[in-house]
């Protein structure tokens, strides 16, 4: 999932570009760093978040475990890792242990260029595997090409997440709509706050969210066929064939009914949550990250979520990764930290926050919301529903896909256009895979 949080720190990319580089990789194996007495650690969760919240205990957790060991945490901005990843971690600036996106363009070209330790034995020791179930261990096995879904282990997930509708209840209540669970149902909803003077939809064009509810719509059309082929090169994609087509010439449709508003091409997803928050908007299509973050911040309003209306296949897959980068000076201590975080106490606390945990036990959560979150994902996991994230396939897609939507939300660019767009670097990276 592509989630920016936090702003780049001033002059970081210029400390980056001044660190010394070489490269090394590391086959994870033995307890190299046992004797350390230092971990550092990154993540870009807020303090607040589900994984917030979670991670923190852990690091609690594993300080008293831990006796004389110190944990240098430091939170990040998720594009000052994500812009800045090879460098950091070909440097002897790496952390020890990192939270880094998973997908072929990030956590699996990180792989291939050997910034990343082999977790396989560490995982196979641990049962880490018999804790996470086939679908979500994708994200964290790649091949000798950085393509997920088998080979060696990189990373462990430790949480789940998913594409849904977040829906003010208020203002649906206000506008005689009831939750819809139809397509139609949905648009003719949105047809009525159109009509009443309402733009339906924050969005967050700028970044990430924008280019989630194009896939959403071209998902609405797709099957798994489509998604392996799409994800991992299992297929030929046609990037004007019916799938991508449908969801490009919907979301432009969106836009000039008045569902999407085209200043909304410019603005960033804290905003787009914010304006949600406040009750300026009724509907959100965004991860379930949200979630805890609505649950503690609305106060003025009931919310709800449901999934997108007739689709079976949504964004979606285990949540980011922890990496081990090869450079790290504590790797045993890394190992046992990841862990901790797969412990009940810490799994059962990241589901009372409203994160989604994959080794939680049930009874233990309590808040209804929670609960429903959880099904949420369950009910998208075990119809094999998780399908990924559209900007995935090929090392700086994030980008492509964020400039093709803008160009969507503001008229400079008809869907066929940005079609072709998008098409020229997934084929580019393909050509370089030799695919």
């Amino acid at each position: 999932m592509t989630r920016p949080r936090l702003r780049l720190a001033a002059g970081a990319l210029l400390l980056f570009a001044s660190l010394g580089l070489t490269a090394c990789s590391d086959s994870g194996s033995g307890d190299e760093g046992a004797d350390a007495k230092t971990l550092t650690l990154w993540h870009y969760e807020g303090p607040t978040s589900a994984m917030g919240v979670a991670w923190n205990k852990a690091i609690e957790l594993f300080k008293a475990a831990h006796p004389g060991v110190e944990v240098k945490f430091e939170q990040k901005g998720f594009e000052q890792i994500q812009q800045n990843a090879g460098m950091i971690l070909n440097s002897d600036s790496a952390p020890d242990i990192l939270e880094y996106n998973k997908g072929n363009a990030t956590a699996g070209l990180l792989s291939k260029q050997g910034l990343l330790t082999d977790l396989t034995e560490q995982v196979t020791k641990h049962g880490w595997d018999k804790q996470l179930s086939p679908s979500l261990q994708t994200t964290a096995r790649y091949d000798a090409q950085g393509i997920m879904g088998s080979g060696n282990w990189y990373g462990v997930p430790n949480y789940g997440e998913y594409v849904m509708v977040y829906y003010n209840k208020d203002l649906f209540k206000k506008h005689n709509l009831a939750v819809p669970t139809t397509f139609d149902q949905f648009t003719a909803a949105m047809d009525t706050f159109v009509k009443a003077g309402v733009t339906p939809l924050s969005v967050g064009g700028a970044e990430y969210p924008a280019q989630q509810i194009f896939y959403e719509l071209a998902l609405s059309k797709a099957n798994r066929a489509f998604v392996d082929s799409y994800q991992l090169y299992k297929g030929k994609v046609d990037f004007h064939g019916p799938e991508l087509t449908y969801g490009a010439q919907t979301f432009a449709d969106w836009v000039s009914k008045g569902y999407i508003a085209k200043n909304s091409a410019g603005i960033k997803a804290e905003d787009m949550g914010v304006a949600f928050e406040q009750g300026k908007f009724p509907i959100l299509i965004s991860g379930s990250w949200w979630y805890g973050r609505f649950a503690e911040e609305i106060k003025n309003f009931d919310w709800g979520t449901f999934l997108f209306p007739g689709n079976t296949l949504h964004p979606g897959s285990s949540g980011n990764l922890w990496v081990v980068p090869a450079k790290s000076k504590a790797k045993s201590l890394a190992y046992d930290f990841i862990d901790i975080t797969m412990k009940p106490e810490v799994q059962n606390l990241l589901g009372n926050n409203g994160g989604v945990p994959v080794a939680a036990d049930p009874a233990q959560i309590t808040d209804p919301k929670n609960k429903e979150l959880i099904a949420g994902f369950d009910t998208v996991s075990k119809a094999d529903g998780l399908a990924f994230y559209p900007d995935w396939p090929a090392p700086g897609y994030y980008d492509v896909l964020v400039g093709g939507v803008q160009g969507l939300i503001n008229g400079s660019k008809a869907p066929q256009q940005m079609l072709d767009e998008i098409a020229k670097p997934y084929n580019d990276n393909l050509a370089d895979l030799g695919k």
